[in-house]
């Protein structure tokens, strides 16, 4: 069986597990604002959401593309490299002395993927973590920018700080309260949001 034709079987199921990294992105950051988001997220939210994170800023965009790149030239490096210590070391290499030539392609390759899923959870769990833990403590410190507004359907507004939102609702911080609030987005008649200039602008 070619390599190709493993990764299209793979794919499906590389893709059910970005979704679940995704799920786990987003539960860890809203959990320490004390948000179940599975509670108030659509089976659409959660089928989308390894999308909206790669497209999400130019730099984690860049960041999986050159992970994924890494990963598709990685088995070739390391038939290369393999009989290097540092390498055999640093990727924990078996002796493939005795494998078939086949059987050493499927074992880098294996590796590889390996490798890769282990790198994904850490990058989406590690972002969702560090992502929550920041916005947490610019809250607490006063220093998170309300730099938003909320223009309701009622004429009312609201200066606040958008910690993030879905297709159903907005979560945010009112300027001059610490309370989260969940308000459903057709109860919103527009967002107002300062002009931001860069590419990587936040």
């Amino acid at each position: 069986m070619k390599y190709s034709d493993e990764i299209q079987k793979l794919l499906p199921l590389g893709y059910i597990y970005l979704v679940v990294l995704g799920i786990l992105k987003e539960s860890f950051f809203y959990y320490q604002f004390g948000i179940n988001i599975l509670k108030y997220s659509t089976i659409m939210d959660i089928l989308i959401s390894p999308i909206a994170d790669f497209m999400s800023n130019p730099i984690t965009l860049v960041t999986i593309v050159l992970i994924f790149i890494f990963h598709i030239y990685l088995p070739k490096i390391l038939q290369k490299y393999n009989h290097k210590k540092s390498v055999q070391k640093l990727f924990k290499l078996k002796p493939t002395d005795e494998l078939s030539e086949q059987e050493t392609i499927n074992y880098y390759n294996t590796l590889t993927l390996k490798l890769l899923a282990s790198v994904l959870l850490y990058f989406f769990v590690g972002t969702g973590i560090g992502n929550g833990h920041f916005a947490l403590e610019r809250i607490k410190n006063n220093t998170a920018q309300y730099n938003s507004k909320l223009n309701y359907t009622t004429g009312e507004s609201e200066q606040i700080f958008l910690l993030g939102c879905n297709s159903l609702y907005y979560f945010y911080i009112q300027k001059g309260t610490k309370i989260i609030k969940i308000t459903p987005l057709a109860s919103i008649k527009n967002i107002e949001s300062n002009l931001k200039t860069g590419f990587v602008s936040k």
